[in-house]
């Protein structure tokens, strides 16, 4: 357990260690939470956005008609490519 000081303007330093383990770099968001008489502080984790770009030819289906998302199985359609490669 760690122990810091609050400075004038209410700011702490979150240890070094801490903040290698946690993977907290310069303007890294922390979420504050009130628990009865303590704080939680927890990271926001926030996830990179994605580019259409990038999944671009990831999958793709030549069968003919009209298809639900809830029709398609990832995996199925995995071991069908990787079949029609090996062929």
């Amino acid at each position: 357990m760690s122990t810091v000081t609050i400075s004038d303007k209410g700011q702490v330093v979150i240890p070094a260690a801490i903040r290698r383990r946690l993977g907290l770099e310069p303007g890294s968001k922390l979420d504050f939470e009130l628990e009865g008489d303590s704080i939680r502080v927890r990271p926001l984790r926030s996830i990179p956005r994605s580019r259409t770009e990038d999944g671009y030819g990831l999958l793709l289906c030549e069968r003919p008609g009209e298809r639900r998302l809830a029709d398609f199985d990832v995996a199925n359609a995995m071991r069908e490519q990787a079949q029609q490669a090996a062929e």
